[in-house]
């Protein structure tokens, strides 16, 4: 893991997660150097656990806890490229920092009673940073719901002009989307549970074979209880692949929800609609051979990074379905790719939707601007419905109605205003039934919101922020 002061060596291939994508506290989890940490850490609770059971001496376990944090990388590197085995070449490098306890190091153990335990210790550590930043991103939200709960802005059903709702009410449907995503991280953290110390089949047979069928138990609860985790019933040489699709699925389902906001804030960015904008800086530069240009780049990055996410957390099905009888490698490449750079986008994606959240740009005479050409043909049914509870024939009058409103409409779409109040107050057979000012009131999309106002509110009591 580099330092702070460190960069990167850009000659040779990096992934853009090693320094363009997600933060420095996640790249340290998924670090080399922290998980050779957390290597160390298992075999030094199994050592204490070992110790307890009288199968290590004190001196041997001290060593072993005086050298816990020597890691180096570039020797167990070298031993590595000659036997092929890179949790075998880390045993080998600690064991010769360890003279006096190294012989005794990953008695009974097998591979993945380290790895597995330590993959599961980083999961539970970055669903920690996610929820947190979802948390965040949550509260943003709640913000922005209780200060526009009343703005009145034109809602639009297959990206046409539809009836009036609130901002509020908009901004309350992705939340709503985010605290379902937050149940979905809490349940995938939840329950995953590391593989225990069962060996190579799942069996325990070697610690049986050192203790007792009961003091082989008695040993995996205590390494368990060190590392802070519950332990799966029943394993084959790996934890269940299947909990790893539990979180895979967890973080796609947040990718997503920020999908969608974040491709329909691009929508209502572009010049026909116009109501909203991500923050713009100063001297950012929207564009190399056109100046002007403000683009929704980070809506367009959470999109890009969230269908990465939405297409890679396959694998971890995939891998859950091939692990063959006891144990297969199908899927251990792949899982050294999948998980760091899973949990690492998911971290950008969320990042950047609470910026854009947190200094959202609300364009207001937009706003008003599409209501007024727009929200007014919302009240057709309003006026029906009125006009005919006072005798109107409700066959005649719909004709009336959607005549005016396609004149209307295609005066709209020549780029004019809308003539459809006109249109409405100066009909001498709606008149009959309605005065101007019933049909000014019946117009105003103020009074066409429904409960927008009161969902809101009630929503708002549900964000735990």
């Amino acid at each position: 893991m580099r330092s702070s002061n460190d960069k990167p060596n850009f000659e040779t291939y990096l992934s853009p997660f090693t320094w363009r994508y997600g933060s420095e506290e996640m790249r340290r989890i998924w670090s080399e150097q922290y998980k050779r940490i957390l290597w160390r850490r298992v075999w030094v609770a199994l050592a204490k656990a070992q110790y307890k059971q009288g199968l290590l001496t004190k001196r041997e376990l001290d060593d072993l806890v005086k050298h816990k944090e020597n890691i180096d990388i570039k020797k167990a590197h070298q031993i590595e490229q000659a036997i092929k085995h890179d949790l075998m070449a880390e045993i080998k490098t600690y064991a010769s920092q360890a003279k006096i306890g190294g012989g005794k190091l990953h008695w009974g153990a097998t591979s993945m009673d380290i790895e597995d335990n330590v993959d599961v210790i980083r999961y539970k550590e970055s669903l920690n940073l996610i929820e947190i930043q979802t948390k965040k991103l949550l509260k943003a939200f709640k913000t922005q719901i209780n200060r526009h709960k009343e703005t009145v802005c034109m809602g639009y059903t297959h990206l046409q002009p539809a009836e009036p709702t609130t901002l509020g009410y908009r901004f309350a449907f992705y939340a709503q989307d985010l605290l379902y995503d937050a149940s979905l991280l809490h349940f995938a953290k939840k329950l995953n549970k590391g593989k225990g110390i069962k060996g190579a089949v799942g069996t325990s047979a070697s610690f049986v074979r050192l203790l007792s069928k009961q003091k082989a138990r008695v040993m995996e609860q205590d390494v368990m209880r060190q590392l802070g985790l519950d332990t799966v019933d029943i394993s084959s040489q790996t934890a269940p692949r299947k909990l790893e699709w539990f979180v895979a699925i967890a973080l796609s389902s947040l990718a997503q929800s920020l999908y969608k906001f974040a491709f329909d804030l691009r929508i209502l960015q572009s010049p026909g609609f116009g109501e909203l904008s991500e923050p713009f800086g100063k001297k950012q530069v929207g564009s190399s051979a056109m100046p002007f240009k403000k683009n929704p780049w980070k809506a367009e990055q959470i999109c890009s990074l969230a269908r990465f996410v939405m297409t890679v957390s396959s694998l971890p099905q995939q891998n859950a379905s091939h692990m063959l009888l006891e144990r297969t490698l199908d899927d251990s490449a792949n899982r050294r790719i999948v998980f760091p750079e899973l949990f690492l986008a998911v971290d950008e994606i969320v990042k950047n939707a609470t910026v854009i959240v947190e200094n959202l740009q609300i364009h207001q005479k937009k706003i008003e601007s599409n209501l007024s050409l727009y929200g007014i043909f919302s009240a057709t049914e309003a006026v029906l419905m009125e006009a005919v509870k006072r005798g109107a024939d409700r066959q005649a009058l719909h004709e009336i109605l959607r005549n005016h409103a396609v004149s209307a409409r295609d005066e709209v779409e020549k780029g004019n205003s809308n003539p459809f109040r006109a249109f409405l107050t100066e009909d001498k057979e709606i008149a009959r039934f309605l005065s101007r000012e019933e049909i000014e009131r019946l117009l105003n999309p103020q009074n066409h919101i429904g409960r927008a106002k009161e969902a809101c509110e009630a929503f708002l009591k549900k964000i735990p922020v």
